[in-house]
């Protein structure tokens, strides 16, 4: 217990570690300073205590604390940016294939849209992805227009049109 206590020297009272803990933004923040506060004020006597009553494994709660112990709470409160796998489609050619979105003629299906980003910007992608990011992300959809009759006649058609905007 008291080499548990010797790490947290730098801080020496509780109530700066509570103000520490109300001014945090993200929930893994607040979890590292509730970490320090539960060892401090003596709620947790062990990391494995601490590490159950926050939810965490105990390497993990070990970790935290030997950032503390190497930089103090600026090195604790530190993380590694998250930059995510890869975009199979990049953001120049996302772009280009939305400015063909906006175009009238429009395409025909998704498997169309995957061969004209093949052909005209030499980038193989799966029918899947190109779905996602048409549909999720554009909000767009393939044109297709819908069937009309050759015995329509285009007179009834706008009499019709004139009609249904009256009621």
């Amino acid at each position: 217990m008291r080499a548990i206590l010797h790490f947290f020297t730098r801080i020496s009272a509780l109530p700066q570690l509570s103000k520490l803990l109300r001014v945090q933004k993200t929930a893994s923040d607040k979890e590292r300073i509730q970490l320090l506060y539960l060892l401090k004020s003596e709620q947790a006597r062990t990391i494995t205590i601490a590490a159950s009553l926050l939810g965490r494994h105990r390497v993990t709660v070990q970790k935290w604390l030997s950032r503390y112990r190497t930089g103090g709470i600026e090195n604790l409160l530190t993380h590694k940016p998250r930059t995510g796998r890869k975009q199979s489609i990049p953001l120049w050619a996302q772009s280009a294939l939305e400015k063909r979105l906006r175009q009238e003629q429009g395409f025909e299906s998704y498997t169309e849209i995957c061969q004209w980003l093949s052909n005209e910007l030499g980038i193989e992608s799966n029918y899947k992805t190109v779905h996602k990011l048409v549909h999720y992300r554009f909000g767009a959809s393939p044109k297709v227009p819908r069937p009309f009759s050759s015995k329509q006649s285009p007179e009834k058609i706008e009499e019709f049109k004139k009609k249904w905007q009256k009621t």
